[in-house]
């Protein structure tokens, strides 16, 4: 498990306390379930009390994880160098047709895209860490093929 501390976003920190209530009234809803299943006597809901233990195990599981996630999140420093990209730091990028992109650089556990909040731990995260404005960044996609970004905003 998870003992370090892990930087979360606003943003992060209110999903991943969404994600916590979520699975806990998921798992009051399997418990209840159980419940009415183990007052009934009928011998065909013995498979069916068995996929709900298996529910239920999985839940916990995963709510365990994110409490302890929860545990030993903090919010992303404020006070961060404006000059250099860093985790939390939120990038504005141009392509090579002149499109520019907005990122922020946030951890794992929060990353998501599609949603311009990507992992500091994702090729592209990689190689931004420490990249000033009008630097060039460049990263493999795969083994053939290399993307590169003006760095145009660092904030």
């Amino acid at each position: 498990m998870n003992t370090t501390t892990t930087y979360l976003s606003k943003k992060g920190m209110k999903d991943l306390k969404r994600q916590v209530h979520q699975l806990e009234r998921r798992l009051a809803g399997l418990m209840k379930q159980l419940r009415s299943i183990d007052k009934t006597e009928i011998r065909e809901n013995r498979f069916e009390r068995m996929e709900k233990l298996a529910a239920i195990e999985a839940v916990e599981l995963e709510l365990s994880e994110k409490r302890n996630s929860l545990v030993h999140a903090q919010l992303l420093p404020r006070k961060r160098d404006a000059l250099r990209v860093a985790l939390g730091s939120v990038v504005d990028l141009v392509d090579q047709q002149g499109r520019l992109m907005r990122y922020t650089l946030v951890n794992t556990i929060e990353a998501n895209p599609s949603d311009g909040r990507i992992s500091i731990l994702s090729p592209l995260g990689q190689s931004l860490v420490g990249k000033t404005v009008h630097d060039t960044i460049e990263w493999t996609t795969n083994k053939f093929h290399t993307q590169s970004l003006q760095l145009v905003r660092v904030m």
